[in-house]
C-alpha cells in the first residue's frame, strides 16, 4: 500500500554493478538490516534485491482471512520504531502497512529492486568480492540474468519456499467435487459463503482460518492428526495502551517490549523446568472456555509445551466459534479424500465443499541460493552456525535466522546489529575478509530446535550449531542481547587485511550431515 508507485519501482536493469553490501529479502529482516546499515554506517553503499513484485515478505506473501501476527506487535515490530497500532495481535495488512512505512520514512525503500531473485554467489578470495548471480522475469516473460559485485552479502530471505507449500499427498484428491486450497496460494476471488469448510491442520494458520471463515462460511471443521496447545491472548494488551497514554512513545515501546520478552520467556522456562506444570497452565485455560469432553478428545497434546510452536488465540476467538456452534474440530487420520469430502480411517465422513491443506510450509535454505567459496560448492548442512548469524568456512557472508520460541524480529535485529558493528570494525583495521572458522571435536545440534513436521523434514540440509560459544543459538533473547553487545568480534574469527594475496581461505571443522543430532537446547547449555 505505501511503496513507490510499481513505474517507479527498481528491477534489475537498475542494480548497480557493485555494493559494499547487498541484501537479499525486503521483509522484516531485510528492512530492519538497511535501517541499522543506514543508521551506524551511513557510508557504505548498499542494495536490497527481493525475488518478488512487492515489499513485506511472508506478510505480502499470506492473503487467507484472518491472517494476523502469531506474536505480539511490541516485540514483533522494530526496536526504532515503536508499534502504535491498537492491536496487539495485528492483521496481516496492518503489519504489512508498517513496514512499508517504515522503507518509506528510512528511505530505504528506493534502494530496493524488485524480481530480483539470487540463484547463486561465488566469493572469489584474490578478488575480496562477492560475484552474486541475479536471475529477472521482465513483463513479456523473458528470463534475464545479471551479475552484481559486493563486498559484503547478507542473506534475509527467510526460512521457506514463497514459491511452493506443503501439500502431502492425499488419496483420492481427484475425486473430491469441490475446491482445493493451500492458504499460501489463497484465491482472491474465493466466495466461501454458506458452503463447508474442512482445514486440515492445527498450527497458527489453521487455529487463525477456522475462527475467521465462520463469518460467511455454512460451518468450518478443523481436521487435526494431532492437537496443539493453544492459549489465549488479549488482542489489545490494556498495559501496553496505558502506558501508551502517560510515558513517551519511546519510553513506553521500550518498557513494552521489556514486559512481553519477559512473560514470553518465562513460559519457555517453565516448559523445560517443569513441563507438567506448563501443561497444565496452558490447558486450564482451554477448559475454562470449552465443555470438558472437547478438552478432554481434541486438546491434549501427546508432547511438551513448546516443543512445537504455541498457538496464540486473539481473544479467545478460536473458542469461542467452537461454543457458539460455528465451527468443530475432527480429530482423527485421513484414509483418502472423497467425492463428499474426506474419509478417515476410522470410516468417519466429513464433509466439505472446500478443503483448505493448512499442512505447512516448505523449508528452503538461504532463499534456495547456490553459494560457492572459490569455485567449491557450500555444503550448508556441512557447516556450523556462527552466532547464528553467519557459516563456517563463508566468508564476508551473514544471515538472519530468528526465534523458535519469540518474535522473529527480536533476534533479527541483534543480527543487524552485530553485522554493523563488524563491518566498521573491518573497514577501520583494513580488513578485507572475516570468515568464521569452526573449531574440531564440536557435538552438532539443529539449527530449529522443535518438533514441528515443516521442520523436521528438512532440518537435515540447514546448518548446524556447536556446543561452546560463539557457535551456540540458545533460544532466550535476554541471553542473546547481553552475547551480541559485549561479543568478541575475534573469536573463533579469521580477518585478512584488504589486498591480501591468498587463493582461499580456512574452512574449520565440518559438521555432520547426520540427523542424530543432540538438542540445541543441550548444546546451548553446556556453552554457558
Amino acid at each position: 500500500m505505501n511503496e513507490l508507485p510499481r513505474g517507479n519501482r527498481r528491477g534489475a536493469d537498475d542494480l548497480p554493478d557493485e555494493v559494499d553490501v547487498l541484501i537479499v529479502g525486503a521483509g522484516l529482516s531485510g528492512i530492519g538490516m538497511a535501517a541499522r546499515l543506514g543508521e551506524s554506517c551511513p557510508d557504505f553503499s548498499y542494495a536490497i534485491v527481493e525475488a518478488q513484485q512487492a515489499s513485506g515478505g511472508t506478510w505480502d506473501l499470506f492473503r487467507y482471512p484472518g491472517v494476523r501476527s502469531d506474536s505480539d506487535m511490541f516485540t514483533l515490530s522494530f526496536p526504532f520504531r515503536p508499534w502504535r497500532g491498537k492491536d496487539a495481535i495485528a492483521q496481516g495488512g496492518d503489519i504489512l502497512d508498517y513496514i512499508r512505512e517504515t522503507a518509506r520514512d528510512l528511505d530505504i525503500d528506493r534502494a530496493i529492486h524488485y524480481g530480483c531473485t539470487v540463484v547463486g554467489g561465488n566469493w572469489s578470495t584474490p578478488e575480496q568480492r562477492w560475484t552474486i548471480e541475479i536471475e529477472s522475469t521482465d513483463a513479456s516473460g523473458a528470463v534475464t540474468r545479471r551479475q552484481v559485485r559486493t563486498a559484503y552479502l547478507h542473506l534475509a530471505s527467510g526460512y521457506y519456499s514463497y514459491d511452493t507449500g506443503y501439500d502431502p499427498h492425499f488419496e483420492g484428491r481427484e475425486d473430491f467435487t469441490g475446491q482445493i486450497i493451500h492458504p499460501q496460494f489463497w484465491p482472491a476471488d474465493l466466495d466461501y459463503t454458506g458452503k463447508r469448510v474442512v482445514v486440515i491442520g492445527s498450527g497458527a494458520t489453521a487455529v487463525t482460518l477456522v475462527p475467521a471463515m465462520t463469518d460467511k462460511a455454512a460451518h468450518v471443521v478443523m481436521l487435526q492428526r494431532t492437537p496443539s496447545y493453544l492459549f489465549t491472548v488479549p488482542g489489545s494488551d490494556v498495559i501496553a495502551n496505558t502506558l501508551r497514554t502517560v510515558l513517551p512513545g519511546a519510553l513506553a515501546h521500550k518498557l513494552i517490549r521489556a514486559k512481553n520478552v519477559g512473560m514470553s520467556a518465562g513460559i519457555f522456562r517453565l516448559s523445560r523446568r517443569r513441563p507438567a506444570l506448563a501443561r497444565k497452565l496452558i490447558l486450564s485455560d482451554v477448559r475454562k472456555r470449552l465443555p470438558k469432553d472437547i478438552v478432554a478428545e481434541h486438546f491434549q497434546p501427546p508432547y511438551g509445551v513448546w516443543d512445537q510452536r504455541l498457538c496464540a488465540v486473539p481473544d479467545g476467538d478460536f473458542f469461542d466459534s467452537i461454543v457458539a456452534g460455528t465451527s468443530s474440530i475432527v480429530t482423527g487420520h485421513i484414509d483418502r479424500f472423497v467425492p463428499e469430502g474426506i474419509r478417515l480411517t476410522d470410516g468417519r465422513v466429513v464433509e466439505a465443499d472446500i478443503i483448505v491443506t493448512a499442512t505447512g510450509l516448505v523449508m528452503q535454505v538461504l532463499g534456495g541460493a547456490d553459494l560457492t567459496v572459490d569455485g567449491e560448492r557450500v555444503a550448508l548442512e556441512r557447516t556450523f552456525a556462527y552466532r547464528g548469524a553467519m557459516l563456517s568456512g563463508v566468508p564476508n557472508a551473514s544471515m538472519t535466522v530468528g526465534y523458535t520460541n519469540a518474535s522473529w524480529t527480536l533476534r533479527a535485529d541483534l543480527v543487524a546489529r552485530y553485522v554493523v558493528r563488524l563491518l566498521p570494525h573491518m573497514r577501520d583495521y583494513r580488513l578485507g575478509i572475516a570468515v568464521p572458522v569452526a573449531p574440531e571435536g564440536m557435538r552438532a545440534g539443529p539449527i530449529l530446535d522443535i518438533a514441528a513436521g515443516y521442520v523436521q523434514r528438512t532440518i537435515a540440509s540447514f546448518p548446524k550449531v556447536g556446543d561452546r560459544v560463539p557457535w551456540t543459538m540458545p533460544q532466550s533473547y535476554v541471553h542473546d542481547r547481553r552475547a551480541f553487545r559485549k561479543a568478541d568480534l575475534g573469536a573463533d574469527m579469521v580477518f585478512y587485511p584488504v589486498g591480501a594475496r591468498l587463493t582461499s581461505v580456512p574452512k574449520g571443522a565440518a559438521a555432520p550431515a547426520s540427523l542424530d543430532l543432540v538438542s540445541a537446547a543441550d548444546l546451548a547449555g553446556a556453552g554457558e
